[in-house]
């Protein structure tokens, strides 16, 4: 059974489906009040299915990208190649994450989600981490330890390990030919457990969804539904717009073709709303279903699943305006711009940090003087908001690996070109 089939897709489909019915039934209903439903329906089976569904897509990350990567890295001809890869995705991450923020904010000058709700109650303070430098980042990407990077599931480090042991293999011949191919063969055996694991998909997709709106519900998106549509439409023109104009303009590749390609990636994204948790599904659509290269896949996927975050930069756009109208504050021009540099750093500055969107517009909110506390309001919301944040983030991951792709020669037209459930 291949994980991107059109079966195990309309079974993910309508496990989201009947997921948001039962959710907004029963919390118009009032039913996740009574202690039975609370805690033993949706804060226990439920709970248990979605964490389960969860943990298992968790687990496959470390192994996945440590073998690939390393497989990738191994394999290429001139290791001079990783080099300007690496630039390319690194800019390119950068470039959209830019334009996303602006996008967002530019909508909200224009549509104005805070202006008459001045006297709304931004309730107590949301405590969040304190971000890291950007000198701190760039340290600590190198372990010391990388077994404990791996325990901890650091991505940063992870990387940075697995194309240094891939590079040693390639500067170590005969030995490191052999050892190539055992972890070409450790590649295909992690391949074929995300197989095996996406089986349990459908159910674990239900339980995430039924447990969100049934807390959730209709009601919080309601009071602030100009700021919820404003961020939703940020986020489809970046999707549907955005990507696909800077597919088109810069390889040339046919933005229809890859959205035919990845819209299950999609459906994924949002119902797990991880773009770890999805890097598995990501990766191989990446390599079977786009035709791009493992040596190319392997490195510039991961690294947006760590680095690329246009969906949170959306949010903080439409935010920082947000709460800006809201606190009567007018941001100036040079307010407006140090919000769009702030935030684009801080996609890699915050990598790896816990409550990473409220991190980053903590920086942002701070660097421009408005009002913390207020970031509660839009609390409430941000769960529904975050499952489609995490279907733009894989997006804009695997456009940008396409575009590097076509760029490095690392990029089969024939398999990007044929029919996505035709390909094996």
């Amino acid at each position: 059974m291949e994980i991107s089939n059109s079966k195990l897709t309309r079974n993910i489909l309508i496990a989201m489906v009947l997921g948001l019915v039962l959710g907004i039934i029963v919390n118009q209903l009032g039913w996740q009040e009574e202690p039975l439903v609370r805690h033993q329906i949706l804060g226990g089976l439920l709970k248990m299915v979605g964490d389960i569904f969860i943990s298992s897509l968790k687990l496959l990350v470390v192994p996945l990208v440590f073998v690939s990567l390393v497989c990738g890295t191994a394999a290429m001809d001139d290791v001079r190649k990783l080099g300007k890869i690496g630039l390319k995705t690194v800019s390119l991450y950068l470039l959209t994450t830019c334009i996303a923020i602006s996008i967002a904010m530019a909508l909200a000058f224009v549509f104005k989600p805070g202006v008459g709700l001045e006297s709304i109650d931004s309730g107590s303070a949301v405590a969040v981490e304190e971000a890291p430098t950007i000198w701190q980042v760039i340290t600590n990407m190198f372990p010391t330890n990388p077994v404990k990077a791996m325990a901890e599931g650091n991505m940063l480090q992870i990387i940075v390990f697995s194309i240094l042991f891939g590079l040693a293999m390639v500067v170590s011949g005969e030995p490191g030919q052999r050892v190539l191919k055992l972890f070409e063969d450790l590649n295909e055996i992690v391949l074929k457990l995300v197989t095996v694991l996406m089986l349990i998909a459908p159910y674990g997709v239900f339980a995430k969804i039924t447990v969100v709106f049934a807390n959730e519900g209709l009601g919080a998106i309601a009071q602030l539904g100009m700021y919820f549509g404003l961020v939703i439409l940020a986020l489809i023109v970046h999707a549907l717009v955005v990507y696909p104009s800077l597919l088109k303009l810069l390889s040339g590749l046919s933005p229809i073709q890859f959205l035919k390609n990845f819209y299950k990636v999609q459906i994924f994204a949002f119902s797990t709303a991880s773009s770890n948790a999805t890097l598995p599904v990501t990766l191989e659509t990446a390599e079977k279903k786009l035709g791009v290269k493992n040596s190319t896949a392997s490195f510039t996927v991961p690294l947006g699943a760590t680095i690329n975050m246009d969906g949170t930069a959306i949010m903080q756009g439409v935010a920082t305006v947000f709460i800006a109208q809201l606190s009567g504050i007018d941001l100036s021009v040079g307010q407006i711009l140090m919000v769009i540099v702030t935030a684009t750093l801080a996609s890699i500055g915050t990598a790896g940090v816990p409550g990473v969107g409220l991190v980053m517009l903590t920086m942002v909110l701070n660097q421009v003087g408005l009002p913390i506390e207020k970031i509660s309001l839009i609390v409430g919301i941000d769960r529904i908001l975050d499952m489609l944040r995490t279907a733009v983030n894989v997006t804009g991951d695997a456009a940008v690996t396409c575009i590097v792709a076509k760029s490095e020669g690392q990029l089969d037209e024939e398999v990007y070109d044929s029919d996505p459930d035709a390909v094996s």
